[in-house]
């Protein structure tokens, strides 16, 4: 089946005794426990290659074998929801993502995402990312806002592709961290991989991980926080939040790696995380384009507030 995706899992220590469905559950590819349910009465689940039933109890040392089907394609349909175009050519769009916008359908979110929207807004999408991700070149997180490339033909894509590969797509972001940075800029290079301990998040970790690199630079400093710019040097799920949550300065309104406290003074609904510019090389004309995308409102109110009253 084309773009299933094939998960093999581990049981472990902690995992011994639980359900197979609430465990499923609890795995960040799978959205709910009667999305686990389903899977498993329709047979994309094994436990050491064999069929199972959901109430099956856990044992270590086995091995869950999961295969998720991709959303139907029938449930991609246009939908007339607002787009924000910073530039656009006959061959790739950049446009800025608002915060809460799923990028493409998912289990869970099979419409109201960005795909549904380009798909209104033009005919001319590529097909390499099949009919769930059309065009899409790159990601941002459903809270994370800002700027991505979205590709309109395949040739396109291929190129835009491979230079996101090279890290020839040179993509920067604006944080607001906990705590004051004592250095001025610096170099994150620590592997992230699934969270062994919730694998609905990732971590730094040497157990199949990646290698993942971001820099960093200050902007400013406040009482109790820091505005950084960051740079991808890799691509990896959740990098920048991963990252600053390994050094301690968690991105502020992070509801997965941030602190549970909430910033109720800073007048915050959202994580601020916001991707504000993007240079790359056009893939048909060879020139170099740059993009800036200026903070929202309600993430700039914060830094007004920050410098005010220096909390």
């Amino acid at each position: 089946m084309r773009d299933i995706k094939k998960i093999t899992l581990e049981i472990e220590d902690n995992d011994e005794g639980k359900r197979l469905d609430s465990f499923l559950a609890h795995q960040k590819v799978v959205p709910s426990r009667s999305f686990a349910q389903r899977l498993i009465s329709e047979g994309f689940v094994k436990i050491d290659g064999k069929p199972t039933t959901k109430n099956h109890r856990l044992k270590k040392d086995e091995t869950v074998f999961i295969e998720i089907p991709p959303p139907k394609p029938s449930l991609v349909i246009p939908e007339n929801i607002p787009l924000n175009i910073i530039y656009e050519d006959e061959d790739l769009i950049v446009l800025s993502k608002p915060v809460g916008l799923v990028v493409h359908p998912s289990y869970g979110h099979v419409n109201g995402t960005l795909v549904n929207a380009l798909l209104a807004h033009t005919k001319d999408l590529s097909g390499v990312g099949g009919v769930i991700r059309p065009g899409i070149v790159h990601r941002l997180d459903k809270n994370t806002s800002g700027l991505m490339i979205v590709a309109k033909n395949d040739r396109a894509h291929h190129i835009l592709s491979r230079a996101l590969k090279d890290r020839k797509i040179k993509r920067s972001y604006l944080a607001l961290v906990h705590g004051v940075m004592e250095v001025e800029a610096g170099i994150i290079d620590a592997p992230i991989g699934r969270n062994p301990k919730t694998r609905k998040t990732m971590a730094v970790t040497e157990r199949g991980s990646k290698r993942a690199v971001t820099t960093f630079k200050v902007k400013e400093r406040f009482r109790n926080y820091t505005l950084l710019q960051l740079k991808l040097e890799t691509g990896r799920t959740h990098q920048i939040r991963v990252h600053m949550r390994y050094v301690n300065h968690p991105v502020v309104g992070d509801p997965e790696y941030g602190y549970k406290k909430i910033e109720k003074n800073l007048g915050l609904a959202r994580q601020f995380l916001h991707s504000y510019r993007l240079e790359f090389t056009h893939p048909r004309t060879g020139e170099e384009l740059s993009f800036e995308d200026e903070l929202p409102d309600e993430l700039t109110e914060v830094l007004i507030r920050l410098r005010a009253c220096q909390i």
